[in-house]
């Protein structure tokens, strides 16, 4: 999806398409005061009254930003108060995830109903395997994905780019290609001119440290990194990640899209505006250990799991992090006990520090249903041992 967390607010706020905005943190005074003062006529704000990144003070980080803001350098996990330096004019608006999570579950339901074989990677982006799709194939698969945005545009004004390729890999990169609105076909024979000219980072895989690595070996591009030996980038990199580069390099991946994958863990956590303290801020973040521990539960109830395993993880002023868990005898999606528990793993770290953030964790997960039908069967058992 394009810009989807700013292509949604752009939904509510038609007034502010074509301006640089960021997204970010949560709901402030001046946006309650906004929508007190508008309630459902938000279309009619006008411009003037919008809160701008080059008053905001505090230490959230972007989530978000509309193409207009990223052409001055803003970017998502960027900090806002950097974010104002590049851009102070942009205009600021709060993080809505239920509405997020509202339309995600609407674009993914469209293209289920047109290529039923999906793998879900995320709030805004899916893989789709459309092999078998009747007409699948005709134009190289462009006549599929002009239905696809033609369908998801009609139904909710969002706008996607979609990367057609022999695999997931090329896919994820040529879906980059022609954004926003895109379409961009890549054939197995178009490898080379397309995927070689450019650079390393553009592969889903490689981060900044291997990038500077590469790098420091002369290899900037895709093309380059092909030309090295298999055994030479093992050598550099490692058995694992050394045969992952050869092979990405030159366009191998034999990855299937996964229709279903169990979550590993469900978790929150939040970063403080201003540095907090164990002692001096004791009821603050105690209301906030709490909130995290409600939204976790409600996040589990919500998608059917418990979990066994409960855990925290602290960032301290100097942005050292420190985490700590506890397995439980009992799956739970119980918000009380999650608190209960994950307060025993706070009690094992030191808190003399200043805090920028703190998160609650539970692990561990199993599907709700398979716990029930588990106690059910114990149940079972002890009864049977009786007679």
């Amino acid at each position: 999806m394009d810009a989807f967390y700013a292509s949604v607010e752009l939904l509510r706020y038609p007034q502010l398409k074509g301006l640089p905005v960021v997204i970010g943190g949560g709901r402030r005074s001046e946006d309650e005061a906004l929508v007190a003062k508008y309630g459902d006529r938000l279309a009619d704000i006008p411009l003037a009254e919008f809160p701008l990144l080059k008053d905001y003070v505090g230490r959230g980080v972007i989530t978000t930003a509309t193409y207009p803001a990223r052409q001055f350098g803003v970017g998502s996990a960027m900090g806002m108060m950097k974010a104002a330096r590049l851009c102070p004019q942009a205009i600021m608006l709060p993080v809505d995830f239920v509405q997020y999570r509202r339309f995600s579950r609407q674009f993914k339901d469209i293209i289920l109903s047109i290529a039923p074989r999906m793998e879900d990677r995320g709030v805004d982006e899916v893989y789709i395997d459309f092999t078998d799709v009747p007409g699948g194939q005709r134009e190289g698969g462009r006549v599929l994905a002009r239905l696809m945005q033609k369908t998801i545009f009609e139904a909710t004004g969002l706008t996607c780019s979609i990367g057609v390729a022999p695999n997931k890999q090329i896919a994820k990169m040529a879906s980059e290609f022609n954004k926003p609105n895109g379409i961009s076909i890549v054939h197995e024979s178009d490898f080379e001119t397309m995927i070689w000219p450019l650079a390393c980072r553009k592969i889903n895989g490689v981060g900044p440290k291997a990038d500077a690595k590469l790098k420091s070996h002369g290899i900037e591009t895709i093309g380059q990194l092909a030309a090295k030996p298999r055994d030479w980038l093992i050598a550099h990199f490692g058995k694992s990640y050394g045969a992952w580069l050869h092979a990405a390099a030159h366009g191998r991946d034999d990855r299937p899209v996964v229709t279903e994958s169990e979550p590993v863990s469900m978790s929150r956590e939040t970063t403080f505006d201003r540095d907090l303290h164990a002692v001096h801020d004791k009821a603050e973040l105690g209301r906030i250990f709490t909130e995290l521990c409600v939204q976790v539960a409600a996040d589990l109830k919500r998608k059917g799991y418990a979990g066994k395993t409960i855990g925290i993880k602290l960032r301290y002023d100097d942005f050292k992090i420190a985490t700590r868990d506890q397995t439980i005898d009992d799956y739970t999606q119980d918000a009380a006990t999650i608190r209960r528990f994950a307060g025993l793993c706070l009690k094992r770290v030191p808190l003399h520090k200043r805090l920028r953030l703190l998160g609650v964790r539970v692990g561990n997960l199993l599907p709700q249903d398979d716990v029930e039908q588990a106690k059910a069967e114990q149940r079972s058992g002890e009864s049977a041992s009786l007679f």
